[in-house]
């Protein structure tokens, strides 16, 4: 199984205890799914973790940008999408994820974003849906 997570999930894993972070762990300890990612993504989740915002919560957990990031980019397989169609109405950035999905032929997106993203359900065969059901699904 392949899997893109969209950069709020992302980043609620690594910064937080919650049903992302369990579902990243998950996903780590399943030899039969890999993680993927696109170079618009890791640059998406740059910016959000040197936010001043952001720095807050890396000083609470004792971490730096880096050092989360580097975790990060050792678990997944770095993928390029040839081109990034329009696709989420209202979200240009959310077409990033779709393209990344379809660049690593993923059978999962894995979104919190429930204003554009999880409303279109799937994309070329991909099934878009949040943490808890990814993690249900990952439990199988």
């Amino acid at each position: 199984m392949r899997i893109v997570l969209d950069t709020n999930i992302v980043l609620s894993a690594l910064l937080w205890q919650g049903t992302p972070h369990h579902l990243l762990a998950a996903i780590r300890l399943q030899p039969g799914v890999q993680l993927c990612s696109s170079t618009a993504l890791l640059e998406e989740l740059v910016d959000v973790l040197t936010r001043a915002s952001t720095a807050r919560r890396l000083a609470l957990i004792g971490k730096t940008a880096r050092e989360v990031l580097a975790d990060y980019v050792e678990a997944i397989e770095l993928v390029e999408p040839a081109e990034v169609p329009r696709v989420v109405a209202g979200d240009a950035d959310d077409d990033q994820v779709i393209a990344a999905a379809v660049a690593a032929r993923a059978d999962l997106i894995v979104s919190g974003d429930r204003r554009h993203l999880l409303p279109i359900g799937s994309h070329q065969g991909i099934t878009i849906i949040d943490a808890s059901e990814a993690l249900r699904r990952l439990a199988v």
